[in-house]
């Protein structure tokens, strides 16, 4: 059994989030500039209208979804560029060779992705906070849907970028799975306003329970109970680093 390598695991973190760093223009302003024009065309759209069924106005309501989808989309595009780049580039056998565990090579990964994440939302709020007074009703369930958000998706990206074989797959998954799943989980409405069809589809939807329990961090209104929701998707999050593992151990289309 090999054993544990706490400073190569903490070299890798080091690593990745220095990566993502050093563009930073791109993978930290950029959401932050994006999330901001969300907000400006909504704001103007829509008005001091209400939710729906919520007592809460849109904007209010609005703000804590665009900062989970963009802390989801980040935290994917975290682990998923780095294994793709690694693959093309054929470097990714180095890696493969490093005296790392798979577990160890996989908490280093998702941990840069979780940063990534917490960094491009507290980059969101602080633009934000400036034009709109957002409320916080419990921070634990902010951190906790954070984390586990962040998790998943982390864990996804590294999923799906070991089983790409150019860029052309990554961007596959990200517009034809992520970009749906997440639009369809109530960033920008209630899914109470959903046809009955499409609110027991979304049931099903991880990312529709990971931005309403966030969301009841915020304004403390949701579509659903988020203590309830804590088992499930804390079990998605398991389930999902344990598939990352499995891959890795495996060096499932990863081995040359």
């Amino acid at each position: 059994m090999r054993p544990l390598n706490p400073y190569g695991t903490w070299t890798l973190f080091l690593r990745e989030t220095r990566r993502f760093l050093k563009v930073h223009m791109q993978t930290i302003v950029a959401p932050a500039l994006t999330a901001l024009l969300y907000v400006l065309i909504f704001r103007y759209a829509m008005g001091a209208r209400s939710v729906p069924g919520l007592d809460v106005d849109y904007l209010t309501f609005l703000i804590p979804g665009l900062v989970m989808m963009s802390m989801l989309q980040n935290a994917f595009a975290n682990t998923s560029s780095s294994i793709i780049v690694g693959k093309v580039m054929n470097v990714h056998i180095y890696l493969l060779m490093a005296p790392l565990s798979a577990m160890e090579i996989i908490l280093a990964l998702v941990a840069s992705a979780v940063v990534r994440a917490f960094i491009v939302a507290v980059a969101i709020l602080a633009a934000l906070w400036v034009f709109v007074d957002i409320p916080l009703s419990s921070v634990s369930l902010i951190m906790l849907y954070g984390l586990c958000g962040s998790m998943l998706m982390g864990g996804l990206g590294i999923i799906a970028g070991i089983w790409a074989e150019k860029f052309d797959d990554i961007a596959l998954i990200n517009n034809f799975v992520i970009m749906p799943l997440t639009f369809l989980s109530g960033v920008f409405y209630s899914v109470a306003q959903l046809p009955p069809f499409w609110q027991q589809i979304n049931r099903y939807n991880p990312f529709f329970y990971l931005i309403d329990g966030f969301r009841h961090g915020f304004v403390g209104v949701g579509d659903t109970d988020p203590h309830a929701s804590i088992g499930l998707v804390a079990g998605a999050t398991t389930i999902c680093i344990l598939a990352c593992w499995q891959l890795w151990r495996t060096g499932w289309r990863m081995k040359p």
